[in-house]
């Protein structure tokens, strides 16, 4: 057994090795959680205890957090724990962590028919090129960081599809201990993310005038060289939805919007699944599909009529 050494310098030794094997954007969100969760409660320990992380979940749970954020945090630390027992630096230990149930679950947000006919009716009627990257998350189900990234010679009108092959997001950069914020563009959040989408006859027509004008390597939301930023065209989006008098909902929503469109035309789930570029079919299960009660009862109907 080497010597025991601080959280802290486990955690250091583990960034400088993942430093080497992960994108830019997974290691400065790891260096993030490490830096605002993991060291200021375990920096100094020697030793991590299944008591001493249990009571920092219950901690981060009752502060505010989500399940989901506190087990993302509980990965990053469950590697380095794991890093730390095999060179040496901490004894190991079995760490098995509780949740409470999760009784309530956030609606997503999703524009009703009546409103997303609308907003694209306006959408068209009024061009801007900043309205047309919402008639295309509309119409294509892109996450925001995808459109930002999206360059006219990604807008195929002769195959008829929009390539996925980059995304932009705005990081948080720790170095040295100074802490700065750095708009990155690489490649999108998984390998599924890489896809191509049809374009709607309605997105088409729209696209089709501007092709023959638009420079291939400018980008859409901009038609400039230089890319819209995310968070700024969130800020615009939210403007657009109080201009409209429509009910106020994150950027994504144009997202869920688009995917539960598709559930709701009869689109068979892992096609809806491909299209947004999930990595697996459950995640668009859990996410969209949910029954209603005539569709409860029809279901208990057909049970019922094969036990006669």
């Amino acid at each position: 057994m080497e010597t025991l050494i601080k959280f802290s310098e486990i955690a250091d030794l583990w960034m400088a090795d993942k430093r080497q094997y992960v994108k830019k954007s997974t290691y400065a969100a790891y260096t993030l959680l490490i830096h605002n969760h993991l060291k200021p409660c375990f920096g100094e320990n020697l030793d991590i205890t299944e008591d001493k992380v249990q009571n920092f979940v219950n901690q981060k749970l009752n502060s505010g957090l989500s399940q989901k954020t506190v087990k993302d945090i509980l990965v990053v630390l469950k590697m380095i724990i794991r890093f730390g027992e095999k060179h040496g630096y901490l004894e190991f230990r079995r760490i098995d962590i509780r949740f409470p149930t999760e009784r309530e679950k956030r609606d997503i947000d999703v524009l009703t028919l009546s409103n997303q006919k609308r907003l694209m009716s306006y959408l068209k009627d009024n061009f801007s090129f900043l309205n047309l990257g919402v008639y295309i998350c509309l119409s294509a189900g892109l996450r925001i960081g995808e459109l930002c990234a999206l360059k006219w010679d990604d807008m195929d009108t002769i195959a008829g599809v929009i390539r996925i092959r980059r995304s932009i997001q705005r990081i948080y950069v720790i170095e040295n201990g100074v802490k700065y914020t750095e708009l990155l563009e690489g490649e999108p959040k998984t390998k599924n993310s890489i896809r191509e989408i049809p374009m709607t006859k309605a997105l088409s027509t729209l696209v089709k005038p501007l092709k023959k004008v638009v420079r291939g390597d400018f980008y859409v939301l901009t038609n400039s060289p230089s890319p819209k930023e995310p968070r700024t065209y969130r800020v615009y989006f939210k403007k657009l939805l109080q201009e409209l008098n429509l009910p106020n909902m994150r950027f994504h929503g144009l997202r869920h919007s688009f995917a539960t469109r598709c559930i709701e035309s009869k689109c068979d789930y892992k096609t809806v699944s491909v299209l947004l570029g999930h990595s697996d079919i459950s995640t668009t299960l859990n996410l969209y599909v949910h029954p209603n009660m005539e569709q409860k009862k029809k279901c208990v109907e057909m049970m019922s009529r094969a036990l006669q």
